[in-house]
């Protein structure tokens, strides 16, 4: 299995627009994140996009991605899914609507928001094309089979809403989660690879900070764990120095291979 970081920034993204801080500046390219999103692709091909950030275009050519066969949406946040019209250049290649999986109630934001991606009337006139999506509701604790992929949705606390974390066979996906509750601890650990949001140093009402982060993926106790939703706070070479063996800054267009 690989796992490829599209974005791994905040919703304000690094450079943040009116910002002079030293990482806003930094020549690391390491240090130039867009908004939250990744692909996982199985050894056989099937190709998962995770969350449709508003960088989607960009961040799918720069990784060479011209195909995928579903979406997995963690919740409706503008920066995890306001990058779904882009989804047009994949779905206008496959004979049907691309599936797109998510809770009920965030497949029903985006419909309201994109009714065009999910409505198949009116048609595309001849000769122009719209994106094409088929909503998939799904439900925290059942899995859900993509091909010859495997994803368990778990349910998260993100402030008063419920995000989506997923668990695809050696992998854990969480980005904008506040804790790990029991239930959802129960599915996630043992993953050889946990990707985790880490936002500030200090508290904040919705995101784990960096050490909650860190303490959370000693607590999960995978292999490997990398941080994302990464502010303009810190450099990334010197988080990535400061923090524990076997945990590390993600960056937009690392590729993870899980075996």
């Amino acid at each position: 299995m690989k796992l490829t970081f599209l974005g791994t920034g905040t919703s304000f993204g690094v450079p943040v627009i009116g910002c002079h801080c030293p990482v806003c500046r930094s020549p690391d390219p390491r240090d130039k994140r867009t908004r939250v999103g990744a692909v996982v692709e199985s050894d056989s091909g099937t190709r998962l996009l995770i969350d449709t950030p508003p960088e989607l275009r960009g961040q799918l050519i720069a990784n060479g991605i011209d195909r995928v066969d579903a979406v997995l949406f963690t919740h409706e946040h503008a920066d995890h899914t306001h990058g779904l019209d882009d989804i047009r250049a994949v779905s206008v290649r496959r004979d049907g609507p691309l599936p797109m999986y998510g809770s009920a109630g965030t497949l029903e934001v985006l419909r309201q928001r994109f009714p065009y991606v999910f409505d198949d009337a009116p048609r595309a006139l001849p000769g122009t094309s719209k994106p094409e999506g088929r909503a998939r509701p799904i439900v925290a604790g059942t899995p859900v089979q993509i091909g010859d992929i495997t994803a368990i949705p778990v349910a998260l606390p993100h402030g008063q809403m419920c995000v989506f974390g997923y668990r695809i066979g050696p992998l854990a996906y969480v980005t904008d989660a506040k804790e790990i509750p029991a239930a959802a601890r129960a599915v996630l650990s043992g993953a050889k690879v946990l990707v985790l949001n880490a936002l500030f140093r200090t508290d904040h009402p919705t995101h784990m900070s960096i050490p909650e982060a860190v303490a959370t993926a000693r607590e999960l106790g995978a292999e490997r764990t990398y941080f994302t939703h990464l502010t303009h706070d810190n450099l990334h070479a010197d988080l990535e120095a400061e923090l524990p063996r076997g945990m590390s800054p993600a960056f937009d267009g690392l590729t993870v291979r899980i075996d």
